[in-house]
């Protein structure tokens, strides 16, 4: 009798839960009920006591010390827009971003423009036509950009215009800003950098002549479809070479720096010193060994001042690697040397001088150094790898000096203020969307300036599912951390179908303890359990559990996610029958391995603008995790979804779009190739022009057609 009531209450619970339907679709969730209020455009202004805000058209001065509104220091006129800003040292001029144009990820042309707060005056910078990456010198006085692949600078008081480099060419030179590959992997889209007397600037020339071209055809509703054609140095192939230079605005000269004979390695970046020395990272082609040079920029000698070599690789280097000290003489590298992210202080001249922290745990996030107090201000996974908060030490290290000072559980963003006497935070988790709170230094609360309460209430009322965390034991007794999304209605009695969503790439988190909504929510309203699970290969868990994927990508996280899948099989709740997976660009890849090589795990799968060998891809990005396939043969075929595919028995759907820059429709295709080879049904599709993102209208599409995919199909 017991076990047939039982039966009976969840046959009704199944029947109520069909009635009532679905609190939300898809669809409503493309609108913005579920977007969380934030705050954009944040910048310190330089007493430290108030800061600036973007507020629509407007740009808005706050006060730290109470939180209110001072004053708006500039406001749109009506037919002018503008997406971001910059303010003069002085802060009576503002250079504004207007009518920009995508490029690649990072890039843009731009219309820049000045604001003169005294004048009220809008000028355009330059009549040359548009710009890319316009920045202020330090003085306020000029602005440099590049046009063309060539740099200039402009004088603000007379809008002298000053050519600094002459040879820029598509497809050959690019003066001051990256080429596409550095752009994409090393993270910034401005290759020049003013010396902070303003007398110089540093710029790096990328010479793009022997890297090989990648094209792409535009369709745009044209009768013959234009070939957009670009350099895109893939794995094993040739790079651009690199040189870097300084020029002097004093008598007009460039001169090159010193960086060494070999021309086949990277500077993913360029930085001054706050004395006025030009400081140049260097990584050989592996990248295993990181160098930090120290350079005179008259001379252009270089020496040597760190020197990180790792048996596998140096984790990316990008502006949280060094951070100097202001007295010129010290610096802070932020490592992995010893397992986990930490950070040492050291010395031009004597080296190492003393780590700052340490622990079984990482330094996510070096927020800055107060030099007057020697207090240091970082973020960390200190509680939790899922979890960040704010800790402040002393430049000594002194653990007993250490204080966290954030509360809660969950998330936190910091935005400080310079001087470091407050800081504005954004603390989220599972259960609360974005909350944005104004500090003293020491943590004391001074406003809640964004609570989102409107978007909470709504959650509340629509009873919105909260991920739950568990964790699981793999075979070989490695734990993985993991979420699960279930139902309205949910009862262990009933038995669900399963999506598993997850990326997977080197260093990634996809489980992680903060708030978010996506296209899966809306596919839990419709009766699924959504999973996410970080395999080994994943971040801030420390180097071993993500470098064990070195030389073999996709081996070890496609183990895991299969054994994720048939761990949820055993779950009493779970239809084993009826588990899928789900991913996007490295996961896309992943998706198309598990349902290949897990092929009697798997029903359904969905992959995402996928890479489908490692080949395909740029050299920056695959050979620091898998070598050069020339010496690497195995790790790039072993794992690639091209080889297995006469293994699929699920139903497979992926889709791509044709202007993708980053991960080329060529993957897709050859993908398709290989299945209609090996006589397989599947499911595919094409977005034309859209880029990896499915930008500018695709994405919406696409989730409907998964979501469609999947009530067919699991």
């Amino acid at each position: 009798m017991r076990k047939l009531g039982i039966i009976l209450s969840a046959w009704v619970m199944t029947i109520n839960a069909l009635a009532a339907g679905p609190a939300f679709t898809f669809d409503e969730m493309t609108g913005e009920v579920f977007t969380p209020r934030t705050i954009e455009g944040l910048r310190s202004m330089n007493d430290g006591e108030h800061y600036t805000v973007q507020e629509g058209g407007a740009i808005v001065r706050y006060s730290y010390r109470t939180g209110g509104r001072v004053e708006t220091i500039f406001e749109s006129p009506a037919d002018f827009g503008f997406s971001a800003y910059e303010l003069s040292a002085d802060e009576r001029k503002i250079l504004l971003t207007t009518a920009a144009e995508p490029i690649y990820r990072r890039s843009f042309r731009a219309a820049y423009c000045l604001y003169d707060r005294d004048t009220r005056a809008i000028t355009a910078l330059s009549p040359g036509g548009k710009q890319q990456s316009a920045a202020l010198s330090p003085d306020g006085t000029m602005v440099a950009f590049v046009r063309d692949n060539n740099l200039f600078y402009v004088k603000l008081s007379d809008r002298t215009e000053t050519q600094i480099t002459f040879d820029g060419e598509m497809n050959a030179v690019i003066n001051g800003i990256p080429d596409w590959v550095y752009e994409e992997e090393f993270a910034f889209a401005r290759a020049f950098e003013w010396s902070p007397a303003s007398d110089r600037i540093a710029f790096m020339r990328f010479d793009e002549s022997r890297v090989r071209q990648f094209s792409m055809n535009m369709f745009q509703g044209q009768l013959y479809p234009s070939v957009y054609t670009f350099k895109y140095p893939k794995a094993g192939e040739e790079n651009a070479v690199v040189s870097v230079h300084t020029y002097t605005l004093a008598d007009g000269q460039t001169r090159k720096m010193d960086i060494g004979e070999e021309a086949d390695q990277y500077i993913p970046r360029i930085r001054w010193t706050p004395d006025g020395r030009l400081a140049i990272y260097r990584l050989n082609r592996l990248q295993n060994h990181f160098e930090l040079l120290l350079t005179d920029p008259v001379t252009g000698r270089s020496r040597v001042v760190y020197d990180e070599r790792n048996d596998r690789y140096v984790e990316r280097t990008d502006d949280q690697t060094i951070t100097f000290l202001a007295d010129g003489e010290r610096f802070i590298v932020r490592s992995e040397r010893e397992g986990f992210f930490h950070l040492y202080l050291y010395s031009f001249e004597q080296g190492l001088l003393h780590p700052i922290t340490r622990g079984r745990w990482e330094v996510t996030q070096l927020l800055g150094v107060d030099e007057e107090h020697d207090e240091v201000y970082y973020l960390s996974s200190e509680t939790s790898p899922l979890r960040r908060n704010l800790y402040r030490i002393k430049l000594s290290g002194n653990e007993r000096r250490k204080k966290r000072l954030t509360p809660g559980e969950g998330t936190y963003r910091i935005d400080f203020s310079k001087g470091f006497r407050y800081y504005i935070s954004t603390f989220s988790n599972v259960s609360t969307p974005p909350t944005v709170t104004l500090h003293t230094a020491d943590g004391k609360l001074i406003r809640t300036v964004e609570e989102n309460r409107e978007l909470k209430d709504r959650l509340t009322e629509l009873n919105v599912p909260q991920k739950e965390f568990f964790t699981f034991d793999t075979a070989d007794g490695t734990t993985l951390y993991g979420w699960m999304l279930k139902p309205p209605g949910f009862s262990e009695q009933e038995s669900y179908p399963v999506l598993m969503t997850q990326y997977s790439g080197p260093g990634s988190q996809r489980v992680a303890d903060s708030w978010s909504m996506d296209w899966e929510d809306a596919l839990v309203q419709q009766g699924y359990l959504v999973v996410c699970v970080d395999p080994r290969g994943t971040g801030f868990r420390g180097e071993a559990f993500k470098k064990i994927t070195y030389r073999q990508l996709g081996k070890y996280e496609t183990e895991d996610q299969i054994e994720t899948a048939r761990y949820l099989a055993g779950l009493p709740y779970v239809d084993r029958d009826r588990i899928g997976i789900y991913g996007w660009s490295y996961g896309g890849f992943m998706a198309l391995n598990c349902i290949l090589k897990g092929a009697d795990t798997f029903r359904a799968a969905v992959a995402v603008a996928p890479v489908t060998n490692w080949r395909y891809y740029d050299t920056i990005y695959t050979e620091i995790y898998n070598g050069l396939p020339q010496e690497n043969p195995a790790g790039y075929d072993d794992n690639s979804p091209l080889f297995f595919a006469d293994r699929l028995q699920g139903k497979l759907l992926i889709a791509h779009g044709t202007g993708d820059d980053n991960v080329h429709v060529q993957n897709t295709y050859e993908m398709a190739n290989a299945l209609v080879a090996a006589g397989k049904d599947f499911e595919m599709q094409i977005y034309p022009d859209k880029n990896h993102a499915m930008a500018p209208d695709g994405r919406n599409h696409l989730m409907r057609r998964i979501i469609e995919f999947l009530s067919r199909n699991l």
